[in-house]
């Protein structure tokens, strides 16, 4: 198969990378970057085995054509490949909004009047790290990897990008562009949004003294992690999806403005139902993952911090052959039990890693 990446940066990279990794033999990798130096990179390293001097005749044989540009960019990167890609060439980006660019793209399409196919994707995977050198190929390890095809999306088509995904390691969710969009507001625009202005918050709070600066190196710190993240790509993601970003925006200001009120009437029923629900609701996430998609098993160890440690018990798992999905260390943890945190691939391997550390004297958390 032949793949085309426009844009080699943390998700185009990992693509190349995860799908070189799994399936080398079967996929001539064919890229284009902004940036020179990074496209000599992957090809010095075999990641590639052609990089593209820019976006268009290049292309022209390629089976699935990843766009892994920011949003504003992708229409018109589409727009200069359209003419020189041959029939029925699947594309694909890997943009956080789905339904303006699905629209637009299409549209393209019909123009051109070829037996092309755009189906909208958006990898759930990412970091605050950006460029080919972030890259890797395991960034998809079990992640979801929203798909939006069109009404008229040959069921064919569908399952080839679907199995594509799957070799990158990630679970496939097929959802339509627009009901992406309010769901990716609700659960990733906005927190982003609401981390960034934590941030402001404390920025703007802060005295010459910079204690809170300070204090803020602990959960604070975990907890606006994201908004490290690329500004250029929160720009344009903002932009696109505008109108579901401030439908749940208004939600929210109307469950903070409640939330005043129990606090100037000092309410202490309301004040307790606001954080006992919420927590009820929270701890449910990693227990109800509707159709059958992947869980996550984890464990919480308490450990002494000794050289050797998280090997010591790496290996002890490993000789039982339990897989190790995750491990760690928790750095802040004024809010968890336990030192490192350990997610496997099972409940049968957790409980199994339970007895193996127990019968060893570790204290243990789920």
């Amino acid at each position: 198969m032949q793949i085309g990446i426009i844009g080699l940066g943390l998700i185009g990279g990992s693509v190349a990378k995860a799908l070189k990794k799994v399936h080398a033999q079967n996929s001539y990798i064919i890229a284009y970057d902004i940036n020179p130096s990074e496209l000599q990179s992957a090809l010095e390293e075999g990641i590639i085995n052609e990089r593209a001097d820019e976006v268009g005749k290049a292309f022209q044989k390629c089976n699935v054509i990843f766009i892994c540009t920011p949003i504003g960019e992708i229409a018109p990167t589409v727009e200069k490949l359209l003419p020189h890609l041959a029939p029925d060439c699947i594309l694909t980006d890997i943009g956080s909004t789905k339904y303006d660019v699905v629209q637009e793209i299409t549209s393209l399409i019909e123009k051109q009047n070829k037996k092309l196919y755009f189906i909208g994707g958006h990898p759930m995977a990412g970091s605050e790290r950006s460029g080919y050198q972030a890259s890797t190929p395991h960034l998809f390890e079990n992640a979801y990897y929203v798909l939006t095809p069109s009404m008229d999306t040959p069921d064919f088509i569908l399952f080839i990008l679907q199995k594509l995904v799957e070799r990158l390691g990630a679970i496939p969710i097929i959802l339509s562009a627009s009901y992406h969009d309010f769901a990716t507001a609700a659960v990733s625009h906005i927190p982003h949004i609401i981390a960034s202005s934590l941030v402001h918050l404390v920025k703007k709070s802060d005295g010459e003294n910079r204690y809170l600066h300070t204090l803020a190196a602990g959960g604070f710190k975990d907890i606006t992690r994201i908004a490290s993240s690329n500004a250029t790509v929160w720009q344009h993601i903002c932009l696109s999806n505008h109108e579901q970003i401030l439908k749940l925006f208004k939600q929210y200001k109307s469950i903070l403005q409640e939330f005043i009120t129990f606090l100037e009437s000092k309410d202490e029923e309301a004040l307790y139902d606001f954080f006992e629900s919420s927590r009820i609701y929270r701890d449910t996430f990693n227990d109800s993952i509707a159709n059958d998609i992947n869980k996550n098993f984890t464990l919480y160890v308490d450990a002494k911090d000794e050289p050797g440690i998280i090997a010591s018990i790496a290996t002890l798992l490993s000789s039982h052959r339990i897989n190790i999905k995750d491990i760690g260390i928790i750095n802040h943890r004024e809010f968890e039990a336990g030192v490192l945190r350990i997610c496997v691939e099972s409940k049968k391997d957790r409980l199994l890693a339970w007895e193996v550390l127990a019968k060893h004297h570790y204290t243990l958390y789920y």
